[in-house]
């Protein structure tokens, strides 16, 4: 088992739709190797419908294109393209398609992240549950102080010269703030101030010259390519992805990104578990560069042999 994944737009399987008028693409589970992960793309027909359930893992999910209604205890929402949410662990929810609210008639296509990964030998911890009240759904208003497990994202978020209050269409809190370094920008989304405890869910996008060295982590990561190229390696193996493109990195799996196309290269990124609080990022060039300062990479190589051999025995 390898510790990380490539999975390409055109290799993707064409799933039949269910008798709901749904279906989901895995792209990362628990046949792959991963413990906390379970990714995927799904698809709901315009008058498709995914009855009410529960389930014994968290789930966060990112509207990709067209629109769907989520029924949930406390409403009814109208999701559309570039909104994203949280399901939390044992919280009943429904989808239904979004049919006549739907202007372009094509269904709806979104996301989803499942942390911990879903066990197939426990029927992929999910349970049908009564049906929900389908109440007239609502748009959702990420402005609103009461909205607590939603938001919504447009690619104008990236742009770090229009995050004024004034220009902003969403909450001028720090949910807007955006982490900027070596031509990266990050975007969180779905993360522990949204009431997520078991992943993250965030946008990246990788200016002409962004590059992120190899590093590793603690955790999983998955990566779903929206835009642009880049250039991805994986324990040494560089792989080009593309739109539609998507990887996974297991905890320790070292990697790193270089934005491999004229314009800007933008991703889905999750995480999970969530990222500790300190050493987070295990960057190759920083302990290559302890050796050399300390000068011992010998020892430091006899005392892994050494390791190596106590493990053998």
């Amino acid at each position: 088992m390898t510790d990380f994944v490539v999975r390409r737009a055109t290799d993707a399987p064409q799933l039949p739709y269910g008798s709901g008028g749904f279906r989901r693409r895995p792209v990362i589970g628990e046949e792959d190797g991963s413990v906390h992960t379970g990714f995927g793309v799904c698809e709901l027909r315009p008058d498709g419908a995914v009855g009410a359930h529960v389930h014994s893992y968290e789930e966060s999910f990112h509207v990709l294109d067209g629109s769907v209604i989520l029924d949930v205890p406390e409403g009814s929402y109208l999701l559309e393209e570039g909104d994203y949410g949280l399901l939390p662990t044992g919280v009943p929810h429904a989808w239904r398609g979004a049919g006549a609210l739907d202007s372009a008639g094509a269904g709806a296509r979104w996301a989803d992240m499942l942390a911990p990964v879903p066990r197939a030998r426990y029927g992929y911890d999910t349970w049908s549950v009564p049906a929900l009240p389908e109440r007239e759904p609502v748009r959702i208003d990420v402005r609103d102080p009461r909205t607590r497990s939603f938001g919504h994202f447009e690619a104008a978020q990236m742009d770090a010269g229009k995050q004024s209050q004034d220009l902003l269409a969403v909450s001028a809190s720090m949910r807007t703030a955006l982490l900027v370094y070596s031509g990266i920008t990050v975007k969180m989304m779905v993360d522990s101030d949204l009431g997520a405890v078991a992943s993250t869910m965030f946008m990246v996008r990788y200016a002409p010259d962004g590059v992120a060295g190899t590093h590793d982590h603690p955790f999983e990561e998955t990566y779903l390519i929206l835009e642009g190229l880049v250039d991805a390696t994986f324990d040494g193996e560089r792989h080009r992805l593309g739109p539609g493109d998507a990887a996974w990195a297991g905890a320790g799996c070292v990697h790193g990104f270089t934005n491999a196309g004229d314009g800007p290269v933008r991703w889905l990124e999750t995480q999970a578990p969530q990222p500790p609080s300190r050493h987070s990022y295990r960057f190759t060039r920083d302990w290559d560069h302890l050796g050399d300062v300390l000068g011992n990479t010998k020892d430091t190589k006899d005392v892994k042999d050494a390791k190596a051999g106590e493990d053998r025995a």
